[in-house]
């Protein structure tokens, strides 16, 4: 390569340079920004905030959690969806638990390490996703004072987990489990402190069933979710007790809204007709008029229902 060839090389490379750092790095975040500034998107650009007597203190793109010091929910405020982000909406953790529809086999505590003193989660505890979903449903059921029945739910026990076994025995040509010899409630370890609690199904094709222990493998058996009689239909809303995909999701159903509205009511002293005012005032129509549903932003409602009704401190 001569010297004039190789200095033509970087001479046009330099240029290149030059002309995509003008327009990358200077002209089009300056066109972006000149379009930010267009009346009706500038407030978007800024995050959406929200401010209370001059002061931010939310954005209507992101959830809050509305819990007390020890992390339980605060009876006066509506509460939203549960979040995988971090501790819960937590913007530089978003994201989702990872957990799909196969998610139905809880990894057990360490009794040991329980015994210790340690909680569950240090103990190893990892609840699957239809555990959580169980769980999350008892607790709203609770929460909103609608009673245990309200809260089951199809394939979750009535102590709110999931209804899984693990069922022994020979197999036909499908895999399938044709003569049972041994059931085990995989999901339940059936003992507290001062008593055996059964395992939630007694008996499964004619075949006694065993809680589970700690540390035994029941992987080679077929693994039979069961589903109950639970309503198809049940009260409480998929999305109380399922988090979203960015974990940051500020908005709520109506159905779950509508729910929680008793128990906001009295709370704050008022009737449950004057929370549902405000709450239709804070309801967001289905993007474009066509796409998706009706829903309700947690923050903002909340910060609407202490505008009207403030409570007093």
């Amino acid at each position: 390569m001569t010297f004039s060839h190789f200095v033509r090389i970087h001479w046009a490379a330099l240029r290149a340079l030059l002309v995509l750092t003008v327009v990358t790095g200077l002209a089009y975040p300056l066109l972006i920004w000149l379009i930010a500034q267009v009346p009706g998107l500038h407030d978007k650009a800024e995050g959406s905030i929200i401010s209370v007597n001059g002061k931010p203190v939310a954005s209507r793109l992101i959830g809050q959690l509305f819990t007390d010091s020890s992390g339980n929910p605060l009876p006066q405020y509506f509460q939203g969806r549960p979040s995988a982000a971090g501790d819960g909406y937590d913007p530089l953790a978003s994201g989702a638990s990872n957990l799909g529809p196969e998610s139905i086999i809880d990894t057990p505590a360490d009794p040991a390490q329980l015994a210790a003193g340690k909680s569950p989660s240090d103990a190893g505890f990892r609840p699957s996703l239809l555990t959580q979903v169980c769980s999350r449903s008892a607790a709203v059921a609770r929460q909103e004072g609608l009673g245990k029945e309200a809260g089951s739910r199809p394939f979750c026990t009535g102590g709110g987990v999931g209804a899984v076994l693990s069922v022994l025995g020979p197999r036909d040509v499908r895999g399938n489990v044709v003569h049972p010899t041994r059931v085990i409630s995989v999901n339940e370890a059936c003992q507290s402190p001062d008593r055996f609690l059964g395992p939630f199904i007694a008996n499964y094709e004619g075949v006694q069933v065993e809680c589970a222990r700690y540390g035994e493998d029941y992987s080679l058996g077929q693994i039979v979710p069961v589903r109950g009689a639970a309503p198809a239909d049940p009260a409480v809303p998929a999305d109380a007790v399922t988090a979203s995909g960015s974990g940051l999701d500020p908005h709520i159903s109506v159905a779950y809204a509508e729910l929680q509205a008793a128990r906001v009511a009295r709370a704050r002293g008022i009737s449950a007709e004057q929370v549902r005012a405000v709450l239709r005032d804070n309801q967001d129509g289905r993007l474009l008029g066509f796409l998706g549903e009706v829903r309700v932003d947690v923050v903002a409602l909340n910060l609407a229902l202490d505008r009207s009704y403030p409570i007093n401190r």
